[in-house]
């Protein structure tokens, strides 16, 4: 949520603030705008409701703000309905203080009633600008540095926040802090770079400072300077980003969506690569032992949206293969309660950011009542990276679309590499049993490649459901975890509304609800399974019911029940997620296009959810 971007040095400020604004439109916003230091003096801000374009416009590309130091910034309305005046950059009364902000500051309304009784007054309904008029306080009240008036507001404000900000006193100065909500620093000759995550700065350097909790940090002159909450500099070691550039730009696809659902074959390769050895599954890239495997009495997956979907498929998996439990965790339930969790639980995070806010704290919450933590994420050095006792990487390069999908495929192949690693250490299989699980994984890719290669049947099917107002999508185990999932992406980019059903309580309910011409989606990959699903289908049909099957080809009796089939190829059935899931990302991609919706930046989402 929200986007910060900030450039010093001998270009102008301006036209890379907004090309590094674009490289972050898919953190979702509403509105946006820049502050650019003048070579004069003078800071000058620009603020637009709406799309990029629209700033992009207003200042002719840049041209009519004109200097070498400036911020930018997307904005994610929390305070404030979206518009010009509750956009940012924010400022202090006379100009002399800009800032921009991402995260929630709590105690905003205290902090604005000092300030109002100190003289201030206030043009938007925001937080930021309760942010930096109290800057702007501290730095006039006590005739300190920037960062000895930061660090006085760090210490008044409560809530997350990443801050970027300008002061007229320090021409070609850029300031920043962070508490909870990302924030990341680069340097290259001559210039020095801020931005909420790395695809905004990947084009002039790949190495990475991640300012921490708490710090704040100067950029000047193509150098980085990091202090602490005392004002004492401190050292910061940069993290090697790996990532192509062009893996963020469109490469010739209409959408990032549709360029991402192709681009999973490699996705899952790069990650099998690194918890694979071999024949054998080899999880020492996250320094995941197996003699700490095996004091392993319990799991607890922590996740939110898709992430929690990938966590509802490895309980399934876990439990089967393993035999020890597995509990589900919503990061935003988990967070707000006591859980009570057995000694032996080791506690897995799942975020492809790294720097998801809830489970953000939800990994805090379980390393302070001392419970092991293992990390699933996608970007290198995140936060939860860094704080989780053990971290296994996806290696699925970054994912702009906000709706996940190679990200959510990555994620699956940890846990089933988890899953395996786990069942061989504690005895449930053997060497060539695990040999052939891992054989069932390494042929995934090329599954999916074989699904992506005719697509038109779905286009066709999405087309004609285009003005659908409901859909059900039904399944059993695995099944049902991978309807969790296809519903979500429905949602996401199609708006239709969609809910995803235990296939065996549809008539504890949920069955009144359908109409003449429901679409009911069956997803049945489990064979142990498939006719119990089917006959709940034909209950669904006799009731008016519209009917998709999705299934294997040693299935195609469906056709017998179904309107429209669906077949993915034949897989050991624990990993049957990964393949099914292909053409319902298809589906909602399709559905989105055909109502003319905008694939890649859904209405009202924000890719990386960093505030609560």
């Amino acid at each position: 949520m929200c986007g910060i971007v900030g450039y010093t040095g001998h270009e102008e400020a301006a036209p890379i603030l907004l090309a590094g604004l674009k490289t972050l439109e898919y953190r979702g916003y509403d509105s946006a705008g820049l502050a650019v230091l003048s070579d004069e003096g003078e800071i000058n801000v620009m603020r637009a409701k709406g799309r990029l374009a629209v700033l992009e416009e207003r200042t002719e590309g840049g041209k009519l703000l004109p200097g070498k130091c400036g911020i930018g910034h997307t904005r994610w309305a929390t305070h404030g309905e979206p518009s010009d005046e509750n956009a940012h950059p924010q400022f202090s009364d006379d100009l002399a203080v800009v800032a921009v902000h991402n995260g929630i500051i709590e105690n905003y309304q205290e902090l604005k009633d000092k300030l109002l009784k100190n003289g201030y007054s206030f043009r938007s309904e925001t937080d930021t600008e309760v942010a930096v008029k109290l800057v702007d306080y501290y730095y006039k009240k006590y005739y300190g540095t920037p960062i000895d008036a930061i660090n006085k507001a760090m210490v008044r404000i409560r809530g997350s926040y990443s801050l970027a900000l300008l002061f007229k006193d320090y021409p070609g100065e850029i300031y920043a802090a962070r508490k909870d909500s990302p924030l990341i620093c680069g340097k290259c000759e001559g210039a020095a770079l801020l931005a909420s995550d790395p695809t905004a700065v990947l084009k002039y350097t790949r190495d990475i400072y991640y300012i921490g909790d708490l710090q704040a940090a100067r950029l000047k002159d193509g150098e980085l300077t990091f202090y602490d909450l005392n004002g004492d500099e401190i050292q910061i070691d940069p993290v090697r980003i790996d990532w192509d550039v062009k893996a963020a730009e469109k490469g010739g696809y209409e959408h990032f969506m549709m360029k991402e659902i192709h681009e999973q074959p490699k996705a899952i390769r790069d990650t099998l690569s690194s918890v694979l050895s071999g024949d054998l599954t080899d999880l020492s890239s996250g320094e995941v032992s197996d003699d700490m495997l095996k004091d392993v009495e319990q799991i607890s997956i922590i996740g939110c949206g898709s992430a929690y979907h990938v966590g509802v498929v490895a309980s399934y998996v876990i439990e089967d293969l393993v035999g020890i439990p597995v509990r589900l965790e919503f990061a935003s339930e988990f967070r707000y309660r006591r859980p009570v969790l057995p000694k032996g639980t080791l506690c897995v995070i799942i975020s492809q950011s790294g720097e998801t806010a809830d489970s953000l704290a939800a990994l805090r919450m379980a390393k302070e009542q001392g419970y092991r933590t293992l990390a699933i994420v996608n970007v290198v050095g995140s936060s939860i990276a860094r704080e989780a006792d053990h971290v296994l990487y996806t290696h699925a390069g970054p994912e702009i679309a906000v709706a996940t999908t190679k990200a959510y495929s990555a994620q699956l192949i940890v846990c089933y590499a988890l899953a395996i690693r786990l069942a061989s250490v504690k005895g449930a299989i053997d060497q060539d049993e695990e040999k052939r699980l891992v054989s069932e994984i390494r042929s995934i890719p090329d599954k999916i490649e074989k699904i992506l290669e005719d697509d038109r049947r779905i286009q066709w099917f999405a087309s004609k459901f285009a003005n659908a107002q409901d859909m059900f999508v039904i399944g059993r185990g695995i099944d049902y975890a991978i309807g969790m999932e296809a519903s979500l992406k429905m949602k996401e980019v199609s708006y239709i509304h969609s809910e995803s059903y235990a296939a065996g309580e549809l008539k504890h309910g949920t069955i009144s609800l359908l109409e003449e011409g429901t679409l009911v989606i069956g997803i049945m990959t489990q064979p142990g399974i498939y006719e119990k699903t089917l006959s709940n289908m034909v209950e669904c049909k006799s009731r008016g019911a519209y009917l998709m099957g999705l299934t294997t080809p040693d299935h195609a009796d469906i056709e017998d029940t179904v309107s429209f089939a669906v077949y993915v190829p034949e897989i050991d059935p624990h990993f049957s997620a990964s393949l099914a899931v292909v053409p319902m990302q298809l589906m909602g991609y399709y559905l989105s296009v055909s109502k003319g919706l905008d694939v890649d930046k859904p209405r009202n989402l924000a890719k990386s959810v960093t505030v609560e």
